[in-house]
């Protein structure tokens, strides 16, 4: 049976639909199958981080998004309890982040997908990954309506998430395993303006996060260490609203909210896979995931999706062999997500800052360069080298002591009682 597809992707969402999106706007046949039916819902941080905006940008689709009515944000706020940090987290080219909800973003990268020609299936339930030999030659399934389906195609990708059938068939090898190491809770709430912001809050073992989203809701998650993810179930909300209750004044705007969805919620192991085999490739979750602290997950996804079409169309086209320009696919995903991957794992434990990390943020409040680099930092915008570099932090602690010494050994503001 000759290949009706150049290329079939299992999974639809962010990773799979702009993966096919990319490959179908380069010409190739493509195939994107998903259990689910769109527009719905999965569980999700949903922040699309400024560099995540670019490629909406890129790809021609941020007006759409724009026109949902999803608000712009253009401020991070990060409340230490002692202290606070605000700054914008983006370039003068993509300023703004987005929070939209995934039942809008992923109909519109679906709808995008078709239009640059992949056949879309929704409803479709992949029961087996069809491999002959030790390469990935298609996929068994059924269709929305019960109808058993074979499709054969040159490569499969496995855009299917943390539980990837297409990285089980394979036997993907995993590395740099961590462990689950937060788990965290949300709900929406109506009657809580953010007015352009993401507001992070960290305590003693706990954090919450609050951002704007569609139809006028705000997003606040909750988490605490996964240690604690057994006992703390059995009383989502109460332990939720306690986390909250640690930041007061955060806690007295809450209380003039309004709860209207249930909540939801999940803690997520950090790994990177092998992304790709004879006939298979992973894209997305399915590949390389970490902690949702960071809310990395749909950038993540954007760029793993133009690195692996751009990889896939070198060698569909034959310019490459496929095993080269795979494996730098894997190399760069590695080199790019690496730091952050480190990063978040250490964020995700919720535990103090070290006495030289906790010197360094205390110099970044007030130095507003500092604060942007720090947002720019948490928002994936620049690489933690960057902003750790030893001649970034010794200019930054060499400010924050000529201003202390400029104040005349007057106690500096402390930033919580400014507007930021």
């Amino acid at each position: 049976m000759g290949k009706a597809f150049d290329v079939i992707v299992v999974g639809a969402r962010c990773a799979g639909s702009a993966t096919a999106m990319l490959l179908s706007r380069r010409g190739y046949r493509v195939l994107a199958v998903d259990r689910a039916s769109f527009p719905s819902d999965t569980v999700s941080t949903h922040i699309l981080h400024p560099l995540a905006v670019g490629a909406l940008a890129r790809w021609g689709l941020l007006d759409r998004l724009a026109a949902t009515g999803c608000p712009a944000i253009d401020t991070y706020v990060f409340d230490f309890g002692a202290f606070t940090i605000s700054g914008a987290p983006g370039t003068e080219e993509n300023p703004v982040a987005y929070c939209p909800r995934r039942t809008i973003l992923d109909k519109l990268l679906v709808d995008a997908a078709a239009e640059s020609g992949t056949e879309i299936r929704e409803g479709f339930g992949v029961e087996e990954i069809v491999i002959e030999g030790e390469r990935v030659v298609g996929i068994k399934g059924r269709s929305k309506h019960g109808s058993p389906v074979t499709e054969y195609a040159d490569v499969v990708v496995g855009a299917d998430g943390r539980h990837s059938m297409v990285s089980e068939a394979v036997r993907a090898e995993p590395y740099r395993e961590r462990p689950c190491l937060l788990a965290g809770y949300y709900s929406y709430w109506r009657g809580l303006p953010m007015d352009g912001r993401f507001e992070s809050y960290v305590r003693d073992r706990r954090a919450f996060a609050v951002a704007p989203t569609h139809d006028d809701l705000t997003l606040v998650i909750a988490g605490w260490p996964y240690a604690e993810f057994a006992e703390n179930r059995k009383d989502v909300e109460g332990n939720y609203l306690k986390t909250i209750e640690l930041a007061p004044e955060f806690a007295k705007r809450l209380r003039s909210a309004t709860r209207v969805a249930p909540f939801a919620g999940t803690a997520v192991p950090n790994y990177f896979r092998k992304p790709f085999g004879h006939g298979w490739a992973l894209v997305g979750d399915a590949g390389y995931n970490k902690d949702f602290v960071t809310a990395q997950g749909i950038l993540d996804a954007f760029r793993d999706a133009e690195l692996c079409a751009g990889a896939l169309d070198e060698s569909l086209s034959g310019a490459r062999s496929f095993d080269d320009a795979m494996a730098d696919y894997q190399r760069l995903r590695d080199e790019r997500g690496a730091a952050m991957y480190d990063f978040t794992c250490e964020l995700a434990t919720l535990e103090p800052p070290p006495p030289e990390l906790l010197r360094l943020l205390l110099a970044v409040q007030g130095n507003q360069a500092a604060m942007d680099g720090f947002a720019r930092l948490n928002a994936g915008t620049i690489l933690p080298a960057e902003f750790f570099a030893p001649d970034n932090t010794e200019a930054i602690l060499a400010a924050a002591a000529a201003m202390a010494h400029g104040a005349a050994g007057s106690p500096r503001n402390d930033l919580q009682n400014r507007p930021a």
